[in-house]
């Protein structure tokens, strides 16, 4: 599936989102919601993958790549902008795919609507143990958006060749395949509003506003009740933290898969957080052919 993309922008929740549409319109479904600070055409290498006979549609989050910047950026707002989403453009029997938040968010919104989904593949999500939401609060090491490392992250180039070749070399950009790395910063740089220069489509402060906000949300209710397949990749298992700003190690829970109703676990520890960046290919096959990766 090499042809550029139909972009489509959807009015929703009071805000504008941008989402990206490969293939024929009676394809079989599949919608890719991505990781904070990431964009929709972060999936192109997967997409790729894929192959014909899919329609794969996969958008872009509040606060994220082209859709608008305005918050709440709360986590339960990206399960209900989805839901709606899905209702807007009557998606039915879509195989939903989230990656980090973005599988928060895919399990909300099949909570919210489980006429829309065939099935789920969740690709290492941000969703922890039932105990960590209840010490959440407690163990949350800065108090606001501004407090935390990413807030200060540099968010200006002089274009998105610039950020590639500062990024190519850094944790963890290196541990990706170059051609997603160039996907990501093609993709993910908006022109400055005076023409000099681009700027992160995902603002710093909107994405530590999303870190701040990840264990607020215990989906736990969801997950005990889906009527639907889930299918768990999970990466390598966090150990040690290596600093705030290293999110390359596993945020799942390792039981995950067990408690969802008609749950199923893939565990990679080979890869990192990031695997739609290093292995496009094993995430496409468990959207195609879940029993090929098991």
């Amino acid at each position: 599936m090499a042809e550029e993309p139909k972009e489509r922008r959807t009015a929703i929740r009071g805000i504008e989102i941008a989402s990206f549409e490969w293939g024929p319109a009676d394809g079989r479904t599949v919608v890719l919601a991505h990781a904070t600070g990431f964009h929709a055409r972060c999936w192109d290498a997967t997409v790729a993958a894929l192959g014909d006979g899919f329609r794969v549609i996969a958008v872009d989050q509040r606060g994220h790549g082209r859709s608008g910047k305005a918050g709440p950026f709360h986590w339960r707002q990206f399960g209900a902008d989805m839901a709606e989403f899905l209702d807007r453009h009557d998606v039915r029997d879509a195989v939903g795919v989230g990656h980090s938040m973005g599988g928060h968010a895919m399990v909300q919104a099949a909570a919210r609507r489980p006429e829309r989904f065939e099935r789920l593949v969740l690709v290492d999500p941000v969703i922890m143990e039932p105990s960590a939401y209840e010490e959440w609060a407690e163990d949350r090491p800065f108090q606001s958006p501004e407090e935390h490392p990413v807030a200060r992250r540099r968010a200006d180039f002089d274009s998105w060749e610039d950020m590639f070749a500062r990024f190519r070399d850094r944790h963890p950009f290196r541990l990706w395949r170059e051609d997603v790395l160039r996907d990501y910063c093609r993709h993910g740089v908006l022109a400055q509003p005076d023409g000099d220069g681009f700027t992160l489509a995902c603002p710093p402060l909107v994405e530590s506003s999303i870190y701040m906000g990840s264990g607020g949300t215990d989906i736990h209710e969801a997950v005990r009740t889906l009527p639907r397949p889930v299918l768990v990749v999970r990466a390598k298992r966090r150990e040690i933290r290596q600093g705030e700003m290293d999110f390359s190690q596993s945020p799942t829970w390792e039981g995950l898969a067990d408690a969802f109703p008609d749950g199923r676990d893939v565990y990679r520890p080979e890869l990192t957080h990031f695997i739609p960046m290093q292995h496009p290919e094993l995430v496409a096959a468990a959207i195609a052919a879940p029993e090929s990766v098991l």
